[in-house]
């Protein structure tokens, strides 16, 4: 399927029914630009999005609310229905808020709720380590001993991926005393994309939550969180979705709590009756959606960015962004595979169904160096302790000719 040399890089650019694409962002100058799985690149047109409630803000004051080009009050429902169709949810399931950690903790204070022997929480080994801090936390705030009620499930030894089969087998034997799976949608360090499905539907078989943390899923890979049947799903928005550094999060609640009213939840006005909201009244009456989750206004500006992101995501569709991306991670994968360098190792799962876009290149001797030597030739990538670099061909913006140009710098 694939070839080595430049020509057949060439050739699939041209081929491909994207590559416009790629002039709606801007592009570090001089630059091979793979670090989208920490930092997406900003389209074009963020600035008008921007510029535009600048513009109302200057023009209407506190009018803006209601009578901005798009009212401020409503804002975050503009984004709806673009979050619902990469998450695979309803529109009642999405809500773009906070950030990704405190969207977990928010969450977890809603559907962590140890009780007797079902008490513990499993995460997968090295995940991100914002959510270790955070269900550390959750553990310790319901006065349970970390060491005792967290569970880092990891690989087998000597392996890097952790099969789902030996995770499932896993919660089958030990599920009686999981409250909660809270897993990495994809893993931030090896690039390991999970079986969603799968340990949704074992983990409800032994009556657990189940959730995932999709900050390096959305924007990367397909995702179906209601046909899953997931409990809830938090993520950040500036990764593959390009909406600015410390950019807004979102959060996915299943359909099958909204209306739980015994489920806690920690409050505030944005959360309450949007019919009755500015009556001011003492008694918190829930929005029946994820958004009552919500706790404050949102931030417009933030939201705006990740507008001007969605239209984006919206016109090239999730499909064949998904496409393209097999194919150029693949061809990378293949350059780096057919050369004689044995100092470099991919620890990302080889098939495709099992990873997003991002490779995580182990390297043997000298790893440091080698991240340095590549920073200097343009090539915007990161390094990860103790030997790992992690680059990721995003398939908005990225071209066949920056993965071969990439691997002559990394090979040569």
């Amino acid at each position: 399927m694939y070839k080595t040399g430049k020509d057949f890089a060439l050739e699939m650019d041209s081929k491909d029914p994207l590559k416009d694409f790629r002039n709606r962002f801007y592009i570090p100058e001089n630059t091979i630009y793979l670090c989208g799985n920490s930092l997406g690149l900003q389209p074009r047109h963020t600035k008008d999005y921007i510029e535009q409630e600048l513009e109302d803000w200057k023009r209407l004051g506190v009018e803006g609310h209601t009578q901005a080009k798009r009212p401020w009050l409503p804002y975050h429902e503009f984004l709806t229905e673009s979050t619902a169709r990469l998450t695979g949810a309803d529109f009642e399931e999405v809500v773009n808020m906070n950030s990704l950690t405190t969207n977990l903790h928010l969450m977890m204070i809603s559907f962590y709720r140890p009780s007797g022997k079902r008490k513990k929480i499993l995460i997968e080994k090295n995940a991100f380590p914002s959510d270790i801090y955070a269900v550390k936390s959750q553990i310790e705030l319901h006065g349970y001993n970390v060491k005792d009620t967290l569970i880092e499930y990891k690989a087998e030894e000597g392996e890097d991926i952790i099969k789902t089969s030996n995770l499932t087998d896993y919660i089958e034997k030990y599920g009686d005393e999981i409250a909660l799976i809270m897993i990495g949608g994809v893993n931030y360090y090896t690039g390991q994309a999970f079986d969603m499905e799968s340990i949704t539907k074992v983990g409800h078989k032994k009556g657990c939550i189940v959730a995932f943390d999709l900050a390096h899923a959305m924007g990367n890979i397909k995702l179906d969180l209601s046909k899953w049947g997931v409990d809830f799903a938090v993520w950040c928005n500036y990764k593959y979705m390009n909406a600015g550094p410390g950019a807004i999060g979102g959060a996915y609640v299943n359909k099958k709590h909204l209306k739980d009213e015994k489920i806690p939840k920690l409050k505030g006005w944005w959360g309450h009756n949007k019919e009755i909201r500015f009556l001011m009244g003492p008694d918190f009456e829930a929005i029946p959606t994820v958004e009552s989750w919500q706790l404050s206004n949102p931030p417009i500006f933030q939201l705006a960015a990740l507008r001007a992101s969605l239209d984006i995501f919206d016109e090239a569709g999730m499909e064949r962004l998904r496409q393209k991306s097999e194919k150029l991670t693949g061809y990378c994968e293949y350059l780096i595979k057919n050369s004689i360098d044995n100092n470099i190792e991919i620890i990302t799962p080889p098939n495709p169904d099992d990873r997003g876009c991002q490779l995580s290149l182990r390297t043997f001797n000298n790893g440091k160096q080698i991240h340095t030597r590549l920073t200097e030739a343009g090539v915007i990538c990161d390094w990860r302790e103790p030997d790992v670099i992690r680059i990721a061909p995003v398939p908005l913006y990225n071209t066949f000719e920056d993965v071969f140009n990439f691997t002559e710098i990394l090979l040569g």
